[in-house]
């Protein structure tokens, strides 16, 4: 499938985007911190330990960049930097526990590169560094360099600034990367995009039947692909389905008369449900099956949302739908 490689070579191609930007962005900050120690706030282990961070990182990223694959790169990088953020760590224990900062954009980087396992894995990696330095610092003896109270806050200011720029710059790209992996799943799945004509122009001024021809593509999709199905299936999914922005697709919804797409999409799941009643034969299956099968992730929803729309609940439904047949 052509399409599918085309949008896995995007996703991958952001990735080395946010990759390099993260690695310069990192580059930056232990230079103006290296700076910052060998000028402004003289600590001449510091000053060379960030020094020669800053090379090491540098060269070594050169190095490995086209060798080796984004995650191998990624792996050794979350493994490695809190390692060598540990004894900055332990530097500034006495004066300030800010530094543990660094250690919270890896769960975040890593639900971005990894499946959610390894995003465990790696939470659970920096709550072990946080506790051995705990115990490091209060059991073992070390000898640092005494801060004043006005160096403290400007490292912990730059800290803060410099954390924000790096979760900014990933919640940014993951928002990019997101979006493309939801049109690659859909191309896997044989989901083909609408393409809804005269819908650029002016949306604020649109004639009734530009939106009715909206409408009809939003059905013909929901009905032949059967999206409702999916118990994660929101608007900006079926935006990608359609390759229509979500606001146009609200905007028909409503046109229709229904007061959101959550009550559009609602509609359907019930309307699916109860066509499962009159062909389930219940000794040979749950309602379980029912409710799931048609998109709903719990019983709870599941029955809020049919007495919402029905009136009554799915059993009163189903007896009532069962004694009309029995008559």
């Amino acid at each position: 499938m052509p399409e599918v490689n085309t949008t896995n070579e995007q996703i991958e191609k952001l990735k080395h985007i946010l990759m390099d930007r993260y690695a310069i962005l990192m580059m930056f900050v232990l230079g103006l911190y290296a700076v910052i120690f060998t000028f402004f706030i003289y600590d001449k282990m510091m000053s060379w330990y960030l020094i020669g961070g800053l090379f090491f990182f540098a060269y070594s990223y050169s190095l490995v960049r086209r060798k080796y694959s984004i995650a191998q790169i990624v792996h050794l990088y979350f493994i490695s930097a809190p390692i060598y953020n540990f004894y900055i760590m332990l530097a500034f224990w006495n004066n300030s526990v800010a530094s543990f900062c660094w250690l919270l954009p890896i769960p975040l980087g890593a639900y971005i590169f990894f499946s959610k396992k390894e995003v465990l894995a790696y939470i659970a990696y920096t709550l072990v560094l946080i506790i051995t330095g705990y115990i490091a610092a209060n059991n073992l003896s070390f000898t640092f360099p005494e801060h004043t109270q006005k160096e403290v806050m400007l490292t912990d200011t730059i800290l803060f600034i410099s954390n924000i720029l790096v979760v900014s710059l990933l919640i940014y790209y993951k928002d990019k990367i997101r979006k493309l992996e939801i049109l690659s799943q859909f191309k896997a799945g044989g989901i083909q995009k609408e393409k809804v004509q005269s819908i650029e122009p002016s949306w604020d001024d649109v004639d009734g039947e530009s939106m009715e021809n909206l409408f009809e593509k939003i059905e013909i999709t929901m009905t032949r692909d059967k999206l409702f199905k999916d118990e994660k299936f929101n608007l900006s999914k079926l935006s990608v389905a359609l390759d229509v922005n979500s606001t146009y697709i609200s905007k028909a919804i409503r046109y229709k008369g229904y007061s959101n797409f959550n009550t559009y999409l609602n509609i359907y799941r019930i309307n699916y449900v109860k066509k499962l009643f009159t062909e389930i034969d219940f000794q040979k299956t749950t309602l379980m099956y029912i409710y799931t099968e048609a998109g709903f992730s719990n019983q709870s929803t599941f029955n809020r949302v049919f007495k919402q729309i029905e009136g009554i609940t799915p059993s009163e439904y189903f007896q009532k739908n069962l004694k009309n047949n029995r008559e």
